[in-house]
């Protein structure tokens, strides 16, 4: 359970919709599914691998009527064992605001994207953490 919620935390960190310097988003950039960026070694520690967890994929939605806002739901496989959470998603200029449930637990959190493009989504929470996404293939 520990691994699941670390996992929503993750996404919630992940899924924050800011560009720097952008005054709008394409929310079409949005749509589709993502997944964690791999973590970056030092090519000089060649013994170092970059830590091995849980896989997780994030999918987004949007609503026919309204492409700003949606529905995001999110796969956690751990140990050969399925995990899917869904909640709604909101995008209003750089802020993107998701609300989901967890068990008993209602987890709602507002993140900034950094960075959105077609192969990347960089987010940042309320902590000032930053969490980098790629889209699936």
């Amino acid at each position: 359970m520990r691994t699941v919620m670390g996992c929503a935390a993750v996404l919630a960190l992940a899924c924050g919709a800011t560009l720097a310097g952008q005054a709008k988003l394409d929310a079409k950039l949005l749509t589709g599914k993502w997944e964690p960026a791999p973590e970056k070694v030092d090519p000089k520690d060649k013994d170092k691998k970059p830590a091995a967890g849980p896989v997780m994929v994030i999918e987004f939605t949007p609503d026919a009527k309204t492409p700003t806002a949606g529905v995001m739901s999110m796969t956690v496989l751990d140990s050969g064992k399925d995990l899917k959470v869904e909640g709604k998603y909101t995008l209003a200029a750089d802020k993107l605001t998701i609300d989901m449930r967890l068990g008993d637990k209602d987890i709602k959190e507002t993140l900034t994207i950094k960075k959105l493009s077609d192969t990347e989504l960089t987010t940042e929470d309320s902590k000032m953490r930053q969490e980098t996404l790629r889209r699936k293939r």
